[in-house]
């Protein structure tokens, strides 16, 4: 029976520990704070589930008169709200607990680090020093908030990562999120719903840039309607004490401005969680920290694999991390697994959501590959009138010989759950004629996904083809 040693319990590691274990598998797995990692306890889900609030209540803030509901005594209640947050991540977190046992997975509460090529030790809680029988090695650490040099931020209490965003106590009455990447504006957007006054910083010209264009150009109107205030192209020079914390940035043209705030969110990116493992020792090849692997998900050092953040040039998502897993985990046990992130959707939950899966337009111009484009606004959607007003679209790209789907990228009311079928047309090289013979049923937000393949053939029926 093969022994598989996985460091680290998220997305990742509980996921390639259950399929090791479904394979045969004796698994330990060694976390050193929460099962679940930062995904179910201060990452995914907390955020999903304050803005699961904050876009309810910006519905019946915006909305409710018009849909009839008359709300005499609006207000939120933010403990309630946090309550509500940790009680989910503690399910969940529960429900891991439960699946390692039921999968006869051995965790080991302790830090992991490498003393030689393919051997680790872990310093358990409980102050021992063990090292688990090996004949494979998974890496699963995941990624950490990382923050710029910002003078003044470091001392000022009032300054917190997203960690700290999703552990506040109060309401704030106002907040400056620095960085206006995905964390930062879903979390923006999730605080000014609850009623904080907030204002983005962004030193960059685009906003989440991942995103097609068109699908950005939406989200950011819908984010100035909400009152969020943008500077983009500024650079922040110092954060200052005062009553709480006052920011000073400084715009492309050398105007230097100054915003007074309860709270500064710094929210400026992420890095590979290795610095404890001494990869060095492990002999394990890495960029900066981040560990270089194949498409197997091997690291240069037979037996050690690596997945998730902590992997070099992949994208940081959960979902990416867990089928890094299930590869890592197959190919151990002798299957031939190989890691394609042709499907893998990048998910946005700012208000509304926003998905892509696939090559945006500005990527097929950049590698001269010939396209065509459909669209449709979610304005001529049934569904989506009913649920945010129609407000959000439908893009699809193809190839302009075979009609091969190329990408698809939405924004609206469950974009990021109809994204996954943008991801399996991909996947399966499904042509936009065959996603226009799929029958989509009625009413609902996926038939504009169909009008998006009709239009980019000039035959959409609900609304005039352009």
């Amino acid at each position: 029976m093969k022994k598989i040693t996985i460091i680290g319990g998220g997305p990742g590691g509980y996921v390639a520990a259950i399929r090791a274990a479904q394979l045969g598998a004796e698994v330990t797995l060694i976390e050193r704070e929460h099962l679940g990692g930062t995904c179910l306890n201060i990452g995914c889900i907390p955020t999903k589930s304050l803005l699961h609030t904050a876009e309810l209540a910006e519905e019946i803030r915006t909305g409710g008169a018009e849909l009839g509901i008359d709300v005499a005594d609006f207000k939120i209640n933010f403990p309630k709200v946090m309550e509500h947050k940790r009680a989910i991540s503690a399910k969940l977190v529960n429900g891991v607990t439960g699946l390692m046992r039921a999968n006869k997975i051995k965790v080991i509460e302790g830090e992991a680090r490498f003393v030689s090529p393919g051997r680790i030790v872990v310093e358990t809680t409980d102050g021992k020093t063990i090292e688990p029988e090996s004949n494979a090695i998974i890496i699963a650490v995941g990624s950490i908030n990382t923050a710029p040099p910002i003078p003044g931020a470091k001392d000022n209490p009032c300054c917190i990562d997203s960690t700290g965003a999703l552990s506040l106590e109060e309401l704030p009455e106002s907040m400056v999120v620095i960085g206006a990447g995905v964390i930062g504006l879903e979390l923006a957007c999730a605080y000014q719903a609850l009623g904080t006054k907030v204002t983005v910083i962004e030193a960059r010209d685009i906003m989440l840039p991942m995103l097609d264009a068109d699908i950005t150009s939406i989200g950011v109107g819908h984010m100035k309607k909400m009152g969020i205030q943008i500077f983009t192209e500024c650079s922040v020079e110092a954060v200052e004490k005062c009553r709480y914390a006052a920011v000073l940035f400084k715009s492309k043209s050398g105007e230097v401005s100054r915003i007074e705030a309860d709270k500064v969110l710094i929210a400026t990116g992420r890095k590979a969680n290795t610095a404890s493992l001494d990869l060095s020792a492990g002999g394990i090849s890495n960029e900066r920290g981040s560990i270089v692997v194949n498409d197997h998900m091997e690291t240069n050092v037979s037996g050690v694999y690596a997945i998730g953040d902590c992997v070099y040039g992949k994208a940081q998502l959960a979902h990416t991390a867990s089928a890094m897993g299930e590869v890592a985990a197959e190919n151990i046990m002798g299957m031939d697994s190989v890691y394609d992130e042709k499907t893998n959707p990048t998910c946005v939950y700012i208000l509304p959501e926003a998905a892509r899966v696939g090559l945006t337009e500005q990527e097929c111009i950049d590698n001269n590959i010939p396209y065509i484009v459909g669209k449709f606004p979610l304005a001529a959607n049934g569904k989506a009138l009913i649920t945010n007003g129609g407000e959000g679209l439908v893009k699809i790209i193809a190839g302009s010989e075979y009609g091969e789907i190329l990408g698809v990228h939405m924004i609206g009311p469950r974009a990021t759950d109809l994204i996954s079928e943008g991801a399996l047309a991909i996947g399966d090289e499904m042509t936009l004629d065959e996603l226009i013979e799929t029958i989509h049923s009625h009413p609902t937000v996926s038939e504009a996904v169909r009008e998006a393949a009709l239009n980019a053939e000039k035959r959409s029926i609900h609304i005039i083809n352009r």
